[in-house]
């Protein structure tokens, strides 16, 4: 069973953000942290691919980026995030005082990554989990008439999208909706909620036991 109980902080918390492309949600954190809003510091944006778009944006926002390619590596590979946990450790992003935001990073995690920092990686998924995990979350959404979807900003575990969920938000779907306006309506209220979770990360604020997360 996943227990987890987060302690107030003594020392500032180190933030790393793991990334694929174009990084709207890294961009609504790191913007945040930059307006004084969230108590944490910005240690590094790691992309596993060269031309992910996110990359520059953190460069231009003051933040640290590194590459490790995930070129010919399967996903849930140990011998690929070795590579993230060498990186990580580098820039001071550690099980004892770091958080991992995983913000449209395209890789599965490996068992041995995840039980290492456990409790310390967070991930958003464009749905009201538990409905609809995996992939194309909108156009399940779309295709089972539902009249409400959302997002949801959960610990990472061990499963596809299964993890202790922080944070939820609501957004109904529209008669005539497509897959591309609902997207866009949802990810208006990712930008909101992720910072938000992460803020309650850094203070102290997220206590977890089995399924159920309780914030201050």
């Amino acid at each position: 069973m996943f227990i987890y109980t987060r302690p107030k902080p003594i020392h500032m918390v180190n933030l790393a953000i793991l990334i694929s492309g174009r990084g709207s949600n890294m961009e609504a954190i790191l913007r945040t942290v930059k307006k004084k809003k969230i108590p944490i510091k910005p240690a590094v944006v790691i992309s596993n691919k060269p031309d992910a778009k996110g990359l520059k944006v953190a460069q231009k926002l003051g933040v640290k980026t590194a590459i490790v390619d995930s070129t010919g590596l399967k996903g849930g590979s140990w011998e690929y995030d070795q590579k993230l946990v060498s990186l990580l450790e580098e820039n001071n992003v550690t099980p004892k005082n770091g958080l991992i935001c995983l913000a449209g990073f395209m890789r599965i995690m490996s068992p041995e990554f995840i039980k290492k920092y456990q409790g310390r990686i967070i991930n958003i998924h464009p749905a009201i989990l538990p409905a609809f995990p995996g992939l194309h979350s909108q156009r399940q959404a779309i295709e089972h008439g539902v009249k409400y979807s959302g997002c949801t900003v959960h610990f990472v575990d061990e499963g596809v999208d299964t993890g202790p969920i922080i944070l939820q938000a609501i957004v109904k779907v529209k008669d005539g909706d497509t897959e591309e306006s609902l997207s866009k309506r949802i990810l208006e209220q990712e930008h909101r909620i992720y910072p938000k979770a992460v803020r309650l990360f850094a203070e102290g604020r997220i206590k977890t036991r089995g399924r159920k997360t309780v914030t201050s």
